[in-house]
């Protein structure tokens, strides 16, 4: 959750069963960083951060969870190239890049970044290719389920063949405030990498027909805004 997933943040979460927290979105380019700025302006949350600044602001965000918890850090990432992603994959207190081809905001779809990037599945199974070549870290590809006129089956495909270590959908199903399990079950049916499932995870009930529909694991975002869960993960 750009804007408000930082490693304060992150550490209110670690009592009710989280086993990764995700750091970001962050953008860590010129052309993401001006992209957030107008957000900003809207009154939208992002993390303001100058492109010189963000590989230390970064470090330090992960090395404040790493001090204090022994699991795993994620960090959500924007960038139209590989390389920053892959420079960030080389702080030792990160262990996953996530690349972020989720993010709907206009200023964002209108570099080619987020989910603009579903738009070409040549593209982005080579980004995210390139990003799983050189990192350091285990790389995750975050992508929205049902945008308009693309088959999610072949973006899972697409983004399986990087050789990526997790895929992380968020199952939104428009106009319904549950998530969109048959799209969830579907993919897992056809693919081998790890797969979490994220959207409208409430409550112990929803997180278990998130995992019975083929999902690996599963990720919580709106639910924890206010900086706890009313539920305990360890329990699932």
């Amino acid at each position: 959750m750009a804007g408000i997933t930082d490693a304060k943040f992150c550490l209110k979460l670690i009592p009710f069963g989280f086993d990764m927290v995700t750091l970001g979105g962050y953008n860590i380019d010129s052309p993401t960083i001006t992209a957030g700025e107008k957000i900003l302006q809207r009154g939208r949350p992002e993390f303001s951060i100058n492109e010189e600044d963000y590989f230390e602001v970064i470090y330090n965000q992960a090395k404040e969870i790493k001090e204090n918890w022994n699991g795993l850090v994620s960090v959500n990432l924007r960038s139209t190239t590989p390389d920053p992603i892959i420079q960030i994959s080389r702080i030792k207190e990160v262990d996953v890049v996530e690349i972020n081809a989720h993010c709907r905001q206009s200023e964002i779809t209108e570099i080619g970044c987020g989910q603009a990037m579903l738009q070409d599945l040549e593209h982005l199974g080579e980004f995210s290719a390139e990003v799983v070549k050189n990192s350091s870290a285990k790389v995750s590809v975050k992508f929205r389920a049902n945008v308009l006129n693309l088959n999610d089956l072949e973006i899972a495909k697409a983004v399986e063949s990087s050789g990526c270590d997790f895929i992380h959908i968020d199952a939104m199903k428009p106009g319904f405030n549950y998530a969109d399990l048959d799209i969830i079950h579907e993919i897992s049916q056809n693919i081998e990498t790890f797969l979490v499932g994220n959207n409208s995870i409430v409550d112990i009930n929803s997180a278990k027909k998130m995992l019975d529909a083929g999902a690996n694991g599963i990720s919580i975002a709106r639910a924890a805004m206010g900086g706890r869960i009313n539920f305990d993960l360890s329990k699932i």
